[in-house]
């Protein structure tokens, strides 16, 4: 898996030597690294899910919380239930399987993917908290695996939406790619909605691709995100210095990494 994986770098990075894509600026990846640097939380954090993939940190902020909505259920729901363990309702959405690994009474699932419009087999964010059975004013969790469809989800939903989730935990895909200006600036974009609402409190690489390298900035492919939103941290809020973390755990056999200085701040 190590040697397959160092393949497709090296051969992502000989196709963007051979493309006239323009090489994205240093300082404005630097500059967006900054922005998402990861900064604690009052309570800490807390793992839910199982130890390896599928299982992510979030804020101990959780009380209160009347729902998480999950798109991406692939074959692990461990998240899922211990959400519903402290009370949470659940709702799961994933048009490529027929139902959540696990079963909890109040779990919810449609067999749909999550897009930026409706259509056949596709929901939007937007749509489905609508239609769900929530208040209308309480908070919500968003967790999101959904294989690149992350991007566009994220700049289709409401300002209203992003305001009613109080933790985000995404875990984005094809990072390598803000190498790449044209790629940049469309991430980046995304990264800025989600940032003008909350703030980055962790960030844990994914080890199934390694680290790409340009200069001293170092992008693993695959990233898990945790967010929370700006009202609950304090005015003061200082760096998280702790990465890894003692609660994080690997995805994969592969050796471990670790999330690169340049992200850190």
């Amino acid at each position: 898996m190590k040697r397959l994986s160092e393949s497709i770098v090296q051969l992502l990075l000989s196709t963007v030597n051979r493309t006239t894509e323009r090489l994205t600026d240093e300082n404005s990846i630097r500059n967006l690294m900054r922005s998402l640097a990861p900064v604690q939380t009052p309570g800490g954090l807390v793992r839910l899910g199982p130890a390896g993939d599928g299982g992510y940190l979030v804020p101990n902020d959780l009380a209160e919380i009347e729902a998480c909505f999950s798109p991406g259920v692939s074959f692990v729901s461990g998240y899922e239930k211990e959400c519903a363990e402290r009370g949470m309702k659940v709702f799961l959405a994933d048009r490529s399987v027929d139902g959540p690994a696990d079963d909890h009474e109040l779990f919810s699932f449609t067999k749909n993917f999550i897009g930026a419009f409706p259509s056949e087999g596709f929901l939007t964010l937007d749509g489905w908290v609508d239609n769900s059975p929530v208040n209308h004013d309480s908070d919500l969790m968003l967790q999101i695996d959904i294989e690149g469809f992350e991007y566009e989800v994220f700049l289709s939903t409401s300002e209203t939406l992003m305001n009613r989730f109080r933790v985000i935990v995404v875990e984005f895909h094809e990072l390598d790619k803000l190498f790449v200006e044209s790629s940049f600036r469309f991430t980046s974009r995304v990264f800025e909605k989600i940032l003008s609402t909350h703030a980055c409190v962790h960030i844990h690489p994914n080890n199934v691709f390694p680290s790409v390298k340009r200069d001293d900035i170092i992008i693993p492919p695959i990233m898990e995100f945790t967010f929370i939103r700006r009202d609950r941290l304090s005015s003061d809020s200082t760096p998280a210095k702790q990465f890894p973390h003692p609660l994080d755990k690997e995805c994969t056999d592969n050796p471990r990494l670790v999330l690169p200085a340049c992200w850190v701040g």
